[in-house]
């Protein structure tokens, strides 16, 4: 082994125990006679840098700082051994490197416009007895130079599963692709490739796309320690069948009752937005009486046989959907009569009665509309206003038992004062026709023998009441 090389792993030896080096010589020449080396000694001088990252065009900065500095000189060299800086005085002819500081403790030397080619070992050295020598590392990171997001397809149609591609061109070192969709992060499938000391990532995201997603922001983001925040973006663009509702505009809330009227109105929204749209009746004619125009259907006087579902439908480019009305057609509103009151005076018992009914209309509700189905009606309306209906036949029962009851009363009290009256004038005496005849007699005994009333005739005797 030569005699430079066995110093060099000597001192690369020391340098891996945090120590200087010396060697002794008879007159200071490289020669290291193995029974008079000195090891490495913790005393004296010690020089101290660090490694540097710094990404492509940014500036370096490498420092050689000496601890328990003794006035020694400091130079710089870099990875090729060619001295950048000796002292203040720059042999090497490159002015992107600039000296910041100098003094008898440090050297400090900015270097601009860092490549790929500055990447490497710089050595500093500090002339000492012995000499002392360290080196830091630059390292240069390069951030991707495109990011590119390219889909399958510029319009997706609902339903469908679109590619999206993301690629990050010549990044070092390789750097991460992230994939979201609004804030919800997506798992994509990435591949590197390397050309020569650079890389290519790409990542692959396979999406099904809904209605919801129609514009929609799909960002691919990077992850890489060069830069922050780098991203790109596309909108999707999803079409979708049309989204169809059928509201009752009229009675806004309340049961549809026969003779009076209904107006209904369809909306429809989809991509594109819908052009056709037209009124049916669902297992039947449509009445020719309903009246459509347009997005409205009118029915101006309800009946029984308008009962049934009534679809609304529209189309565009994508396909076509309906919403459903399920129409029941009640009876109209009963009305009782008013109420009326009744005095009647008798010279014996003077009595008035007084018989009020009230009218109770059923309260009023009305059905709504169920999208795509006659099953989904909403039955709870329903049963609210048969519950209502009840409750008023109820009341009305209630007040025509009640004026049944009173006429009653009033017929008995009624009938009790004429008996009473009848019985006041039939009493005390009553007379007969027993002496009838008598009166034309002349005597007494004539009388009596005369008498229609006389013993003669009693087998025919009467009586009568005057």
């Amino acid at each position: 082994m030569d005699p430079l090389s066995a110093i060099l792993r000597f001192h690369s030896w020391c340098r891996g125990r945090g120590k200087a080096w010396s060697l002794s010589g008879q007159d200071g020449s490289p020669a290291i006679p193995a029974a008079r080396c000195a090891a490495c000694y913790g005393d004296g001088q010690n020089l101290v840098t660090e490694d540097v990252t710094v990404v492509e065009g940014d500036v370096a900065t490498i420092s050689c700082r000496v601890k328990n500095s003794d006035d020694s000189v400091i130079q710089l060299l870099n990875p090729n051994r060619q001295t950048i800086y000796f002292r203040d005085f720059r042999p090497l002819k490159d002015s992107r490197f600039q000296l910041v500081n100098f003094s008898n403790s440090e050297l400090r030397v900015s270097l601009t416009n860092v490549s790929i080619s500055d990447e490497g070992r710089y050595f500093c050295q500090l002339y000492t007895d012995p000499p002392q020598e360290i080196y830091t590392t630059i390292t240069v990171l390069v951030p991707p130079r495109n990011l590119v997001i390219d889909i399958e397809k510029e319009t997706a149609v609902e339903g469908e599963e679109i590619e999206l591609n993301c690629t990050a061109m010549a990044s070092r070192p390789a750097t991460t692709i992230r994939w979201f969709k609004g804030n919800k992060e997506l798992t994509g499938k990435s591949e590197v490739e390397r050309w020569s000391d650079m890389y290519t990532v790409t990542s692959q995201l396979l999406l099904k796309v809904g209605r919801e997603d129609d514009g929609v922001p799909v960002i691919c983001l990077v992850d890489h320690p060069a830069v922050k925040d780098l991203q790109t973006q596309r909108y999707l663009e999803v079409m979708y069948k049309p989204q169809v509702r059928v509201s009752q505009n009229y009675p806004l809330q309340g049961l549809t009752r026969e003779g009076e009227p209904l107006e209904l109105t369809c909306t429809a929204f989809g991509k594109p937005q819908p052009t056709d749209m037209r009124w049916l009746r669902v297992d039947d004619e449509m009445p020719q009486h309903v009246v459509v125009s347009g997005s409205n259907l009118l029915i101006s006087n309800l009946n029984k046989t308008d009962n049934g579902t009534y679809r609304c439908e529209a189309s565009n480019a994508v396909g076509k959907s309906h919403a459903d009305y399920m129409l029941f057609v009640y009876d109209p509103p009963t009305t009782i009569p008013p109420p009326t009151t009744t005095t009647t005076t008798t010279t014996t018992i003077p009595t008035t009665i007084t018989d009020t009914t009230a009218t109770t209309e059923p309260a009023v509700h009305g059905f709504t509309q169920l999208p795509n189905s006659a099953e989904e009606l909403d039955y709870g309306d329903l049963s609210d206003s048969r519950a209502g209906e009840e409750g008023a036949i109820r009341s009305v029962d209630h007040a025509v038992v009640g004026g049944v009851v009173a006429v009653v009363v009033f017929a008995m009290l009624c009938l009790l004062i004429i008996l009473g009256r009848y019985f006041a004038r039939h009493k005390g005496t009553y007379f007969t026709h027993e002496a009838k005849g008598a009166d034309d007699a002349a005597d007494a005994d004539t009388a009596i023998i005369n008498a229609e009333g006389g013993q003669n005739n009693s087998e025919e005797k009467k009586e009568y009441f005057i």
